[in-house]
């Protein structure tokens, strides 16, 4: 094993870069050799993300270096362009945190893994290439999978609310400050582009699933953070269900089980999905809450290099919430 993996992000004057680089210049095994932006080359990378100020001096720059990994923190389609028209060596691993390669989309001869370890973690750990996954859909299937692995989901009914990170950097008619305050609204109702990949999952698990996956996101007046609550019918006891989420996220360590209300702070600034069961009659509600810039798109990214590059899973990523 290196001692240091060297490291490059694509596109990182955005959230998603921002979290990688923080992420990477305090990583104990990783080397951030550069960051790429073409409408930023020459700043300082605290020019553009201020919470970097006194951590490092590096600078972003437009041209490619060799690396032994590189972060793609490109906007939706952003990631296939740029590897058509640029070349990186075979050698060189790839992380997109895109939504261009989750769905079984190549890159000329490269084949992407669709990048969540507690699903597909063997696979990642001889991948070259990592689809890492929707921040939505991440919260979604990690509340749904120790089901699908039993055959027990059918139709599944599911509400979730995303800080207003979730929508990017470029300013929007719906992150302006005053429209976002004190205000909360649906938005691709029963059409989120994260349906297509949650399916796929669960397929995986369960192949037989025919049912529907009902999915009404929410915009809240919030930065950061993904709170879902997911509603399934099941006879099963919700002490046997516990027992089930617990034995399935056994050897993942930054998914948890609580016996207790979950809330959003216990996750935001965490690469952790912390998830919560209640149950009333026959309907189990499945609570799941994670950062959605952390385990919802960077944090999990350099959770995946960890695992390719046979790192200690959690090195770079032991965070901790801001509860208070």
């Amino acid at each position: 094993m290196k001692e240091k993996i060297t490291v490059g992000v694509i596109g990182g004057a955005g959230y998603t870069g921002g979290e990688a680089i923080r992420l990477l210049i305090n990583h104990p095994n990783a080397e951030l050799k550069f960051v790429h932006s073409r409408s930023n080359a020459g700043n300082l990378l605290s020019d553009v993300h201020a919470d970097l100020t006194g951590d490092t001096d590096l600078r972003f720059t437009d041209s490619l270096q060799n690396a032994d990994v590189v972060f793609l923190c490109l906007g939706h389609g952003e990631s296939k362009k740029f590897l058509q028209e640029n070349v990186l060596a075979d050698s060189v691993k790839i992380i997109d945190l895109s939504h261009d390669f989750r769905l079984g989309d190549t890159a000329g001869n490269r084949k992407f893994v669709y990048g969540l370890p507690e699903l597909n973690k063997d696979a990642i750990k001889t991948a070259s290439n990592i689809a890492n996954p929707g921040c939505f859909a991440t919260a979604i299937e990690l509340g749904l999978l120790p089901l699908a692995k039993l055959g027990l989901l059918k139709d599944v009914y599911t509400t979730g609310i995303t800080g207003s990170t979730g929508a990017g950097q470029k300013l929007q008619d719906t992150t302006h400050f005053t429209w976002r305050a004190n205000n909360i609204s649906a938005y691709k109702t029963l059409a989120h582009q994260h349906l297509k990949e949650i399916t796929q999952s669960v397929k995986q698990l369960q192949p037989a699933f025919s049912g529907s996956i009902n999915f009404v996101p929410w915009r809240g007046d919030f930065t950061r953070g993904i709170f879902v609550s997911s509603i399934i019918t099941t006879d099963k006891s919700l002490e046997e269900l516990v027992s089930i989420y617990t034995g399935f996220y056994k050897d993942h360590p930054f998914t948890v089980v609580s016996k207790q209300t979950l809330d959003l702070k216990q996750v935001v600034n965490t690469n952790k999905c912390v998830i919560s069961l209640e149950k009333e009659g026959d309907k189990l509600v499945v609570h799941s809450a994670i950062d959605n810039l952390l385990k919802g798109a960077s944090g999990q990214a350099v959770q995946n290099m960890n695992i390719m590059f046979g790192l200690g899973e959690t090195a770079g990523l032991k965070l901790k919430s801001g509860v208070f």
